[in-house]
């Protein structure tokens, strides 16, 4: 992709019977996984049968969120009642399912070197350690659910997003709480990604709100932009492997494109015009390689983007 104004799509992935919430890298540059209300995990490779996805493990309900880790052939599932899924992909027949999170959802997952992190509807997030599956630590941040994670290497910094209105900034070793935004969104916060390199970071909440914070010009961030972005809920965030463009995600059904350092709008997917997603779209994904734009929507479908 040389530009926003030439992304056109390649494929329309079928085969999940519910809506499609999560999406993981794969194996390789050109493969991914993605997870949804049906309980399936299916693996999609771009490079052999495109459009053939592979069922590679299933758990008893809806599934929301999911994370690869490469290292340990694992990946690492959350889902409706609080279950932490821990599947190996040599042997998912010995997935392991921990009960966490007080039988409430989890609602995102990531990892930082040997740690992963899980945020759920308890609004506890959970430090993980990997590849065992133990967990070691748990801090109890808002009363209501946590919704989405980012992680900044340059900063050393975890942020979460909640349904309080609130973003929290977290030292990513410590856990100590770095500073709060305690009225960040006018509804919850669901979707943080930090920009390549740190300077900012992006939230994008049930208010259709995109916010750009400030973190270099003081100790509290500061709100550098407020775009109105989107008719309805910003259920993702995605900046491309390059750096140059973010995508953000919309239950009004639309994909859009961003300049990543100047945040104008540079392109929209949506129904009519592109062929794209005929319910709210709840995930993104970009692949390194190309790179592509994976999206994942309630219309059971899951499109890549050229």
């Amino acid at each position: 992709m040389t530009s926003p104004t030439d992304i056109r799509k390649l494929h329309s992935l079928m085969g999940h019977q519910a809506s499609v919430f999560a999406l993981c890298a794969g194996e390789h540059a050109r493969s991914f996984f993605s997870a949804a209300g049906d309980g399936w995990i299916v693996h999609w490779d771009l490079v052999d049968e495109p459009e053939l996805g592979r069922l590679k493990a299933r758990v008893e309900t809806q599934v929301f969120c999911l994370h690869a880790l490469p290292a340990s052939q694992q990946l690492v599932a959350g889902s409706l009642y609080g279950g932490v899924h821990w599947i190996d992909l040599s042997a998912p027949e010995h997935t392991r399912n921990i009960a966490a999170h007080g039988g409430k959802g989890v609602f995102a997952i990531l990892s930082i070197g040997e740690h992963v992190f899980t945020a759920g509807g308890d609004g506890r997030i959970i430090r993980w350690q990997a590849p065992q599956g133990r967990s070691v630590e748990s801090l109890q941040l808002s009363h209501q659910s946590l919704r989405a994670l980012a992680y900044s290497p340059e900063r050393q910094e975890l942020a979460v997003g909640a349904s309080d209105h609130s973003i929290y900034l977290l030292d990513a070793q410590s856990l100590s709480l770095r500073a709060s935004l305690p009225a960040a969104h006018q509804n919850s916060v669901f979707s943080l990604a930090y920009h390549p390199g740190g300077r900012y970071l992006i939230s994008g909440g049930r208010d259709a709100i995109m916010r750009v914070w400030d973190l270099a010009a003081a100790d509290t961030p500061l709100l550098h932009l407020a775009i109105n972005a989107h008719w309805f809920t910003i259920n993702d965030l995605a900046f491309e492997p390059g750096g140059r463009w973010l995508a953000s995600a919309s239950r009004d059904k639309t994909i859009k494109i961003w300049d990543a350092d100047t945040f104008e709008l540079l392109k929209v997917l949506d129904t009519m015009r592109d062929g794209g997603h005929v319910n709210s779209v709840n995930r993104l994904l970009w692949l390194t390689e190309g790179p592509s734009l994976i999206s994942a929507s309630d219309d059971r479908s899951i499109m890549v983007w050229q």
